[in-house]
């Protein structure tokens, strides 16, 4: 179980579980924060470079960070962050996707100056059908273990 950055190791792996996409919700989404026709209406979307109605690329980040939030990687300490790097859409995420989350930790960065450190986690999102739909590597904040 982790608790603590001490905890971390470079490799370890976290799963989520899975949240499943309504049309509903990619309509409800986009209308309050990116109203664009190929979120918004399946006629219009039909023409668009998705060839079909799509969910916004911030609304797949939004449920790829409720699906890491729920994931617990650093045990009881909440997903601060300073920063995200190659923060990536791979495909579109399409009314009915079911997506889950996978992580793996690349890098354990402790700090010289405080009681925490760096943890990188590189996280994908995938679809139903195991594509990649999603990707990002956040600069997480963990505590240390109190000494």
């Amino acid at each position: 179980m982790v608790e603590w950055f001490d905890d971390l190791k470079v490799g370890m792996r976290f799963t989520s579980g899975k949240a499943t996409v309504s049309k509903e919700d990619i309509i409800r989404f986009a209308s309050e924060y990116d109203p664009q026709p190929f979120h918004l209406d399946e006629e219009a979307a039909k023409s668009s470079i998705f060839q079909g109605l799509a969910a916004s690329g911030w609304q797949t980040a939004a449920i790829a960070m409720r699906l890491a939030t729920e994931c617990r990687p650093f045990g009881p300490h909440p997903l601060l962050g300073a920063g995200v790097d190659d923060l990536r859409w791979l495909n579109p995420v399409r009314p009915g996707d079911t997506l889950h989350l996978e992580g793996e930790v690349t890098e354990l960065v402790p700090s010289r100056s405080k009681p925490q450190g760096i943890a990188r986690v590189k996280w994908t999102a995938y679809n139903q059908h195991g594509e990649p739909v999603y990707t990002f590597n956040p600069i997480a904040i963990v505590p240390s273990r109190p000494k």
